[in-house]
């Protein structure tokens, strides 16, 4: 569904922030893209939704094809009709507005208006918090509730392809395990392609198909999710859930000297 070939792209036209980044998206699956801080996760993510020029950023090489398509430099809003949609970090709900009228926000670029009472229940199905808050300011939610409500809007849009940047993100990790179970429902259920940014790796591998790791903005590991989570140098060097102490700083740079992939 998704291929981003190669891409490079800058902010401020000479800060270098993508590296010839490549990842590919099957079809109804979903794939977690991790890394640390500034590996540039999240810059992909607006790169693919078209919101990287907004940002000051700009795509100089490469390119992103969403179902055959080049889609490199068609703004945002036509994109979200086509069915990219992107629940961006920080959750940004609309915070004075109900949770239900935030719900009904998300599915502004729909035409079939008579099925949005029936697909604001199935959202209240995934998540039943937020139908017992349904008349609540989003302002007034917990920080774990307004996410649900964040990915509850992107699925009012009814998108082809969830990108969701961050979604553990300042929550308590009991929620955490309840809204990445929520995911992979969702991926399961209505059978949605999701392309999940996430730095606590270990919960967004334990739903994902497969997983891509970034450093410096490009790729430097890929693999299947259980994989890359059986693998122990991988999980400690790159992932930060291996045993500690087990290797000292020195053997971790080797190893990544040896194992990273360039494209």
């Amino acid at each position: 569904m998704l291929q981003v070939n190669n891409l490079e792209a800058v902010y401020q036209k000479n800060i270098l922030a993508l590296r010839g980044m490549s990842l590919h998206v099957p079809e109804g699956k979903i794939v977690a893209l991790l890394g640390s801080n500034g590996a540039g996760k999240s810059t992909t993510l607006k790169a693919i939704s078209g919101l990287l020029v907004g940002d000051g950023g700009k795509i100089t090489d490469g390119t992103i094809e969403f179902q055959g398509e080049v889609i490199n430099d068609i703004m945002p809003d036509v994109l979200v009709k086509k069915g990219i949609f992107l629940s961006m970090e920080g959750r940004r709900v609309f915070k004075d507005l109900t949770v239900e009228e935030n719900l009904i926000a998300g599915a502004y670029t729909r035409k079939d208006r008579g099925n949005i009472k029936a697909d604001i229940e199935k959202i209240y199905g995934y998540f039943p918090k937020l139908k017992m808050l349904q008349s609540r300011k989003a302002g007034y939610l917990s920080g774990g509730e307004q996410q649900m409500l964040a990915i509850g809007r992107g699925l009012m849009a009814k998108p082809k392809l969830l990108l969701l940047d961050e979604p553990s993100l300042g929550i308590a990790p009991l929620l955490v395990q309840e809204i990445f179970q929520n995911i992979k429902k969702i991926n399961e259920e209505e059978g949605m392609t999701i392309l999940v940014v996430e730095q606590n790796a270990n919960v967004a591998l334990s739903i994902a198909h497969s997983g891509y790791i970034m450093e410096n903005g490009r790729v430097v590991m890929q693999g299947d999710a259980a994989s890359l989570l059986s693998d122990n140098e991988i999980s400690e060097h790159y992932l930060g859930i291996g045993k500690e102490g087990s290797k000292d700083y020195k053997e971790a740079k080797s190893y990544k000297r040896r194992q990273r992939i360039v494209w």
